[in-house]
């Protein structure tokens, strides 16, 4: 066949310059490939027209291209060989110049092209009988090829060719588009992602939105911790010059930097101090650079770095520890003040209006146990804020004897509206005593003494800040054991909403009444969405005790807010199992200190879970929480270090509570407290 024939003869072979050779059998599937496919072509042609040729050598020709249609009908699908006929309409004859020029890369070339132009391909005289007439085109370069192309064929590839660039610029438009979409997306959602973690470093920190902002401060840092590797070797191979040139441009770098965070705390001759480190540097580079030498020495500056880091952390830890055990000047100002005039009143003006409501069931009654005037005037004022009717709420405080008059005065002065309000003092509880409160009796032994109070006991950094935590003075006073108390203060009442002093109420909660709490004695919000606060967190399951009697994966709850129904409490005898279990904890085995584990003991299978829009929780600890949580919330809660009181308070939470204090009061403006 001409065509296999002028393919032979050409010799298609790999360019030898390219420093690998064209592949044998490659060779002869290419050789076998193309000819197949122009009988294919050529024979759905003939076939599709019904035509048998009158002379020998067409007869021949014709013979051959069935034979190659019968075969290549069992290899391919019906479609693909319609495409192939299609593709040998449109194209034209084939011709060695047709896989030189368009099909070749530049690293193949054709051999022995002179001698095949006797047997170039052209097949046009197959069809001399089609009546279309063909037009003659000349295709090659040389003008010594040409094949006939029909008009109408020529038109319909050229609308083709159009139709198919049209396309391909609209698609390039719309990836174009979607790209820009896409980037426009990611960018919207970058700007809502928040830091998780304090204190850790962020690539969605303001201060890293631009690549390029603060380069120059980042610059002289870098020149700086390279200086530093560079003067040791210096000093270890005795290049004393280099060293004394590195160890000036060190301190001038240094003083240039400062503390300086942002380029624009830069002094004006910063520029010039990191050319003179840059020239430095350099020589250094070109004297000293040895790889294995400066890996160690990073290295070992990364360790040391490493390490600050760490001991950073504990005592950051331990401060914040410490911090969160301290009251302010000014609440301690306020607290005595408060006393000094509470005192000086007649007994007459000590007492507080509507003391009928206090035992009236059918009002709305809250229990608050704080020594801290400020946040529970917060708490008392943002739910009587929020409320719809005041006068049907009841606010029952208890306090120490050391702000019993604190607290008097302070809601005496500023009375909630409507509502009712008593104050009592926790030391006057002539029932709570060592011999019914395990908690005191506890309190008051050696054992106990001894891990609070003794002289050498460690109090410092070294002592680790999780032993400084379960120091807190807190864990001391029977405030915080009173709420395994309540029907026993307050044993008239039904039901009662137990708050703590670290909250502010946001929305009216007199829908918690009507919460059915099927049965169970507590109502909370549950905290099991993290791992951490589940059972085995609070409590030691190496125990026999604990292991035997509660889930270690079982949910954990949130003290801050709860729904407490007195009438089941008494029916279960809550402060009972409270006393067993406590009694059992006495050398502190089965959990730490603190109310939460006993509060987790104490109402297993008996707390009923709320919704958590009623309580939302972490504004003392968690910098990363959802805004429309907190503002959708009926309760926030500061649990954590971070009190809103306190400088440690974290700024963007503050709000929520410093809005309920009335910073022009005389006494707040005489203790200096201020937003």
């Amino acid at each position: 066949m001409a065509l296999k024939r002028g393919l032979s003869s050409a010799g298609v072979q790999r360019n030898r310059a390219s420093g690998s050779r064209f592949p044998v059998a490659i060779l002869i599937f290419f050789s076998l490939l193309v000819p197949l496919i122009f009988f294919v072509g050529r024979g759905l042609h003939i076939s599709d027209q019904n035509d048998i040729l009158s002379s020998p050598g067409e007869k021949n020709v014709n013979w051959r291209e069935r034979l190659a249609l019968q075969h290549v009908k069992s290899l391919f699908s019906k479609e693909v060989i319609d495409v192939i006929a299609a593709n040998t309409n449109d194209m034209g004859p084939l011709s060695l110049d047709f896989f030189r020029k368009n099909n070749l890369s530049a690293s193949w070339k054709v051999i022995g092209e002179k001698t095949s132009i006797t047997d170039k391909i052209n097949f046009t005289a197959v069809d001399a009988r089609q009546e279309t007439p063909k037009v003659k085109v000349d295709v090659s370069s040389g003008g010594d090829h040409a094949q006939l192309v029909d008009p109408a064929k020529l038109a319909r590839r050229q609308l083709r060719e159009k139709r198919r660039e049209k396309r391909a610029n609209v698609l390039v438009q719309q990836d174009d588009e979607s790209i820009v979409k896409l980037e426009n997306a990611a960018i919207e959602r970058s700007k809502s992602v928040d830091s998780s973690v304090l204190g850790k470093y962020s690539i969605w920190r303001k201060e890293n939105e631009n690549e390029n902002s603060d380069s120059t401060v980042r610059l002289i840092r870098d020149q700086i911790i390279m200086a530093r590797v560079y003067l040791s070797i210096a000093k270890m191979k005795n290049k004393l010059d280099l060293f004394q040139q590195l160890q000036t441009r060190l301190k001038e770098s240094q003083r240039s930097v400062g503390d300086a965070t942002a380029d624009a705390d830069l002094s004006q001759s910063a520029p010039e101090k990191i050319k003179a480190m840059g020239q430095v540097l350099s020589k250094a580079r070109e004297q000293l650079y040895d790889c294995n030498l400066v890996t160690g020495k990073l290295r070992a500056m990364l360790q040391t770095a490493d390490e600050q880091v760490r001991s950073l952390k504990k005592q950051s830890t331990f401060l914040s520890q410490l911090a969160a055990k301290t009251i302010p000047n000014g609440i301690h100002c306020l607290s005595m003040r408060l006393t000094i005039d509470y005192y000086l009143l007649s007994p007459e003006k000590r007492k507080f209006p509507r003391s009928e409501n206090l035992e009236n069931p059918d009002l709305y009654h809250y229990a608050l146990f704080s020594d801290n005037v400020l946040a529970a005037s917060v708490v008392v004022n943002s739910t009587i804020t929020n409320a719809k009717d005041p006068s049907k709420h009841v606010f029952h405080l208890v306090t120490d004897k050391l702000n019993f008059g604190a607290m008097n005065m302070w809601f005496l002065l500023n009375p909630p509206g409507k509502a009712t309000i008593h104050v009592e003092n926790v030391d006057e509880f002539k029932w709570l005593n060592s011999s019914y409160c395990p908690v005191l009796r506890q309190l008051e032994s050696a054992a106990m003494k001894n891990y609070y109070f003794k002289a050498d006991h460690p109090t410092t950094l070294s002592s680790g800040a999780s032993n400084l935590k379960y120091r807190n003075p807190k864990y001391l006073s029977m405030l915080n054991h009173l709420r395994f108390y309540l029907p026993q203060v307050y044993p008239k009442l039904d039901k009662i909403l137990f708050l703590d002093d670290d909250i502010v109420v946001q929305k009216d909660l007199i829908g918690l009444w009507a919460v059915d709490l099927h049965g169970k004695v507590n109502g909370a919000v549950e905290t099991c969405g993290e791992s951490f606060h589940r059972f085995d967190k609070y409590l030691n399951f190496s125990n026999p005790h604990i292991a035997r009697n509660f889930d270690p994966n079982a949910c954990g709850w949130a003290y801050g807010m709860n729904m407490f129904d007195l009438k089941e409490w008494k029916k279960k005898d809550i402060t009972g199992i409270y006393h067993k279990w406590q009694n059992m904890n006495e050398d502190r085995t089965l959990w730490k200190l603190g109310t939460l584990p006993p509060g987790l003991i104490t109402f297993y299978g008996l707390t009923h879970p709320l919704q958590k829009s009623w309580h939302v929780l972490g504004l003392g600890y968690n910098p990363s929480l959802d805004r429309s949580e907190i503002d959708n919330a009926a309760v926030v809660h500061y649990n954590g270090n971070m009190k809103p009181w306190l400088e440690l308070a974290m700024t963007k939470y503050r709000g929520y509570w410093t809005k309920y204090i009335k910073y022009d009061h005389p006494y707040i403006r005489s203790c200096k407290l201020s937003e």
